[in-house]
């Protein structure tokens, strides 16, 4: 398995671009990585505190990706995630309270609570959900750019996956239908490399990715998810061709620095290959590189942490202070209007009333 800084050695940049930012934005690209760093080892940490439950998966070594692609959509573009998402709501505008208030499951969550980890959902940011089932959001995305299409209006839809997700039907049925009906939409694929636990090179014939685009004369790139800049212009070039009719598949090579969810401890991993990942931090290189070009002294990265780590804190005591959500409301959010035969069976009821006991026998004596 290559390490993620080889892999990402690999990656070229799509056709036309010419990567480039004002300092303005380097800093706010940074500061934005540092946030969803800040954040998702704030979620481990309540994860251990038992403060968030169920499945957890963080973004732990994609926040160049994270931001790239997000400053590349427009605000009326929809977007679609997995359930790797806390970084995706954050930079797509979901505040840091909110989303964290979602992970603790309280009322104040952008999902009401009831959502957690995997289930963010945010119309009035256009973030369609997380999903917790592989690959359940592309469907769902392409039936979007079709409702874009049919209006005639002039957003895009981004969808996102992990490279696991190209190997089910789903992603092959929807880059089939996208392309026949030109619809406008960008699928992703963040590469990190593994699978849960089995590495691309295992599961899939053609571990080059964005390949599997020319299956339905798709164009596609491939990009190094290390550099937030070099996502931003590849992620702008195929939102241009989705715009213009003609679907996309960017793949973005990018890293995992942990495991697959917070209590994966990711032992199919060889001690090299975690020194990699490790190495290839891109938050540590994006810093290296603001400080190396003048853009940012010592001083000021310094300060750009405290600043974080403050928001970040102010978002747990946030969590911390909203209620839990009331059990009435469970099924409040399971449609968005209301439908015949709506069933509110609580966990452990029955589906029918239970029949009538039958009476009890009166013994006649002999």
């Amino acid at each position: 398995m290559p390490t993620p800084r080889k892999a990402r050695q690999t990656a070229k940049p799509a056709a036309g671009t010419a990567p480039a930012a004002s300092e303005d934005e380097l800093r706010a690209f940074y500061r934005q990585m540092l946030l969803i760093r800040r954040f998702e080892e704030r979620a481990a940490r309540a994860y251990t505190e038992a403060k968030i439950g169920g499945y957890c998966h963080l973004n732990l070594g994609e926040e160049a990706t994270v931001v790239g692609l997000m400053s590349a959509l427009g605000p009326d573009d929809y977007l679609y995630a997995n359930y790797r998402e806390h970084g995706y709501a954050l930079a797509r505008g979901i505040s840091p309270e909110r989303a964290m208030a979602e992970l603790f499951g309280r009322t104040d969550g952008v999902s009401r609570g009831w959502g957690g980890s995997m289930h963010m959902f945010d119309p009035s940011v256009r973030f369609m959900g997380g999903y917790g089932i592989v690959g359940g959001q592309v469907p769902l995305a392409t039936g979007t750019a079709l409702a874009i299409d049919y209006r005639g209006g002039p957003e895009a839809v981004m969808c996102l996956m992990g490279d696991g997700t190209t190997n089910i039907g789903a992603f092959h049925e929807s880059l089939n239908i996208a392309a026949l009906w030109r619809l406008p939409i960008v699928y992703v694929v963040n590469n990190n490399g593994l699978g849960m636990a089995t590495t691309v090179e295992q599961s899939s014939a053609e571990p080059e990715l964005h390949r599997r685009a020319a299956s339905y004369r798709m164009p596609s790139a491939r990009v190094d998810g290390g550099d937030p800049v070099a996502v931003r212009e590849a992620a702008r070039v195929a939102l241009a061709a989705a715009r213009a009719g003609t679907p996309y598949l960017l793949e973005t090579l990018t890293g995992r620095m942990k495991g697959h969810s917070v209590v994966d401890p990711a032992r199919y991993r060889t001690r090299e290959e975690s020194e990699a990942a490790r190495a290839a931090d891109p938050v540590s290189a994006f810093a290296d590189r603001l400080r190396d070009g003048g853009i940012l002294t010592e001083d000021e990265l310094a300060g750009i942490d405290r600043e974080v780590t403050a928001e970040v804190a102010s978002a747990v005591a946030f969590a911390d202070a909203s209620p839990q959500p009331e059990v009435s409301t469970l099924f409040d959010y399971t449609y968005a209007t209301a439908v015949p035969n709506d069933s509110r069976r609580l966990p452990g009821e029955a589906l029918f009333p239970a029949a009538p006991r039958p009476a009890a026998r009166t013994e006649v004596a002999a």
